[in-house]
């Protein structure tokens, strides 16, 4: 198998709800990468931040209403924490597999801005589900206290949600990108990378949100011409009418049955939606030969030699 530019985007399975169970988590995530390292492919990883974003932002509150002197966070800022603190905990376990398996290549974590338009009709529906799940009387209750939106999540519980902008343009991609070349393996755009809007002297500023880690994906891996993005979750396949007994695991799907699926309202949103999504924005973006690729975290290596998971493609 020749070897490839590989974006790879981990889902919330490949880290934890808390540092220390992410810790535990990214040693069988570093494994995975390391087999694909070992094939000699060029990888950038990218990964979510929901429940570490939210967390942090929520720590910060509540230390800040009990006094003391510690500030409330912005929500950038606390973007910026928990890419640190994910990227810190994958490279670290990332770079002692490598180690284990006579590898010599250097891992590393860039805090990553993503731009954003401040016009983006996505801060008047917030929509990206943060923290952690609760019962809706209690979402309720703090929704009623500090004025945060709650909204259900895919069956599984109640979750605060915040604008989700589309992703416009990565500010240090040129960094990544000889990074990359170098042999470097990045971990880059983490969280869907910090959202900043550009002011009209030119300056960067903040903004409060959180982009879809997996649309910031698809863009890194344009704007790279990766052969693939890999997008890892909790299942194997996609599925049309998942958890139902109707469910059908899909070995394959082309950017024009995706569409029609997506308008047929198959996938569910804050789910399988905004890969689906993320994987025909890249595929229509890039050269002949470009794939895309959803399957789970185990089955990651197996599903790149194409013995599992739905392959995308034009």
């Amino acid at each position: 198998m020749k070897t490839k530019t590989l974006v790879i985007a981990l889902g919330g399975n490949a880290l934890g709800n808390t540092p220390e169970e992410q810790l535990k988590l990214t040693e069988h995530t570093a494994s995975v990468i390391a087999s694909l390292a070992e094939e000699g492919h060029r990888i950038i990883i990218a990964h979510g931040n929901g429940p570490q974003v939210g967390m942090i932002n929520a720590a910060f509150d509540f230390s800040s209403e009990k006094g003391g002197g510690t500030p409330s966070m912005p929500f950038p800022e606390c973007g910026a924490m928990s890419q640190g603190y994910i990227g810190y905990h994958i490279a670290q376990a990332v770079q002692n597999e490598l180690k284990k398996r006579g590898i010599k290549r250097n891992c590393a974590c860039l805090v990553t801005q993503v731009l954003v338009d401040e016009n983006d009709g996505a801060f008047d529906k917030p929509s990206k589900p943060i923290g952690s799940f609760m019962s809706k009387e209690k979402a309720e209750h703090i929704a009623a206290q500090t004025g945060f939106v709650f909204a259900e999540d895919a069956g599984r519980g109640w979750r605060r949600v915040v604008p989700s902008p589309l992703p416009k343009k990565i500010i240090e991609l040129d960094t990544v990108q000889a990074l990359s070349e170098g042999g470097t393996l990045v971990i880059t755009v983490g969280g869907g990378g910090i959202p900043v809007i550009q002011n009209k002297d030119g300056r960067l500023s903040g903004i409060p949100a959180v982009i879809d880690k997996d649309r910031s994906a698809a863009l890194l891996a344009r704007e790279l011409k990766a052969d693939m993005l890999i997008i890892l979750t909790a299942v194997e396949k996609v599925c049309l009418d998942f958890n139902k007994p109707s469910e059908k695991a899909l070995d394959a799907l082309s950017c024009e049955d995706a569409t029609r699926r997506i308008k047929e309202g198959h996938f569910a949103p804050g789910s399988m939606l905004p890969k689906i999504e993320a994987c025909v924005d890249f595929l229509e973006h890039s050269g002949e030969g470009s794939e895309a690729l959803i399957t789970s975290l185990e089955k990651a290596k197996e599903a790149l030699h194409g013995k599992t998971g739905t392959r995308l493609y034009k």
